[in-house]
């Protein structure tokens, strides 16, 4: 036998070792299945995404701080409107490990995967992708990945290494993202398309204290913004050296925002308008929408087809997905930074309009996969909804912290219950929920969320 039939053999057999600990571990209900699979593997056989990527024709790489997840989401689901279905980590287990674990675990032509922000210098360097979506980079986890701007030079780094190999989809509206387009000229690169949102209507009354990116990256004088619509995502220009916001090729317009019941807008796309019916809340889904639409055009869909999928597109678990408890609706909104909470109290303030005040069960964790610094909270406008709550629950291992910054935003303190265990206080909370019950977790709350409501039948496993 050849050295080189001795090696596939040998990865063969890592393959199969690999797969059966990930069998035996969905067998065994402690859950593991999107990721101890891929782990073992890297352990095994480090080059594995490299060996098993090559089996794809195209690969497409989804990054951003909030929304990759959504984002990548509406992506399969356009694909597979289109009859195409992709190699996916779906289940949001963004690092090598989960990439790996669908490598191994599904079969196909093409790769769609969801990376983390610190991981995709890596990740693109072992899958060699033909597109990558970049939405938007926000203070997260800044005991892990440092400040944005570091991240960015990474990201920037990567572009261009890429550049004529790979093309991009960016966010115009986000000037960390849509410079990563330009050479050190300041000239667009070739491959770079960009989407955005035109719609005045929707903007800010003013840039949101939380907003991360206030100067220019080319030369660190402050940005002078026109509007702006999601923390620092808006329309901008540097008064200094001209940087500004590039002219998206697909935008939004006539934008409406319906709360929970989901958003309309018209695209323009360069093919010609089309109407966006979205079952999903918030300027940010709108965002995650236009990433996805622009990546269809580039992966062959025509708009009206891309559009249609977008509007039977379900929520991905814990991003605005409502499940009944109890016979009563929860509806599972994450929150992680200051950006990404302000527009789900953006969103739960339109809700609040109604008169009916609101039932909320916050779950604040500060394990090392939310981050151990949970200061964000202070930046986040909870102000919002100080006169729209009837009832919040804080639950968590930082709980009575959250309690704290919910009485110094203005909430009245008898409306504020404090009980840390999640199950405990989330069927505490639901039962003095008159109707419908908002759950905000962080990210380690939401997966021991999903957990518990797996184990009743109301929610599938990770891997399902």
């Amino acid at each position: 036998m050849s050295a080189r039939h001795r090696n596939g053999a040998l990865f063969a057999a890592k393959r199969a070792a690999a797969r059966s600990i990930g069998v035996a571990s969905r067998a065994s209900g402690r859950g593991g299945g999107t990721t101890l699979p891929g782990r073992v593997l890297l352990r095994l056989a480090p080059d594995a995404i490299d060996r098993l990527g090559t089996g794809l024709e195209r690969t497409t790489i989804v990054s951003a701080t909030n929304g990759k997840t959504t984002t990548a989401g509406m992506i399969a689901a356009i694909l597979a409107a289109d009859g195409r279905e992709p190699v996916h980590n779906r289940a949001g287990s963004n690092m090598t490990w989960g990439v790996a674990t669908a490598l191994l675990e599904q079969s196909g032509e093409e790769g769609l995967f969801e990376v983390d922000e610190a991981w995709l210098p890596k990740v693109a360097a072992e899958l060699e992708p033909s597109l990558i979506v970049l939405g938007n980079l926000f203070r997260d986890q800044l005991d892990r990945y440092g400040e944005i701007e570091a991240l960015a030079d990474e990201w920037a780094a990567l572009v261009a290494e890429r550049a004529g190999r790979t093309r991009f989809v960016l966010n115009a509206d986000d000037p960390l993202i849509a410079d990563l387009g330009r050479d050190a000229d300041g000239n667009r690169r070739d491959g770079v398309v960009y989407f955005g949102i035109d719609d005045p209507a929707q903007a800010l009354p003013e840039l949101q204290h939380a907003s991360d990116a206030k100067h220019c990256r080319r030369c660190g004088h402050p940005y002078s913004y026109e509007r702006a619509f999601v923390g620092h995502l808006g329309h901008y220009a540097c008064d200094n050296c001209g940087a500004s916001r590039p002219t998206p090729d697909l935008a939004a317009t006539a934008v409406e925002l319906r709360g929970m019941e989901g958003t309309t807008a018209t695209v323009r796309t360069a093919a010609g308008e089309v109407g966006l019916e979205l079952p999903l809340p918030g300027l940010y889904n709108v965002y995650n929408a236009l990433a996805a639409l622009a990546a269809a055009s580039e992966l062959g869909v025509e708009p009206p087809r891309a559009v249609a999928a977008l509007a039977r597109v379900r929520a991905a678990f814990g991003r605005v997905e409502t499940i009944e408890i109890a016979g009563k609706p929860l509806s599972i909104l994450l929150i992680k930074n200051p950006a990404g909470a302000n527009e789900v109290l953006r969103t739960l303030s339109l809700e609040a309009a109604g008169g009916e005040g609101l039932d909320l069960w916050i779950a604040l964790n500060d394990r090392i996969a939310d981050g151990r610094d949970v200061s964000w909270v202070w930046d986040a406008d909870f102000e919002l909804l100080a006169d729209s709550v009837r009832r919040v629950t804080c639950a968590g291992t930082r709980a009575p912290e959250m309690a704290l910054r919910l009485k110094y935003a203005g909430w009245p303190e008898e409306r504020i219950a404090v009980e840390a265990d999640i199950a405990g206080s989330l069927d505490a909370a639901v039962a003095a929920a008159p109707r419908r019950l908002f759950a905000l977790p962080t990210y380690t709350a939401l997966l021991e969320l999903r957990k518990l409501l797996s184990s009743r039948g109301l929610a599938k496993e990770f891997w399902q």
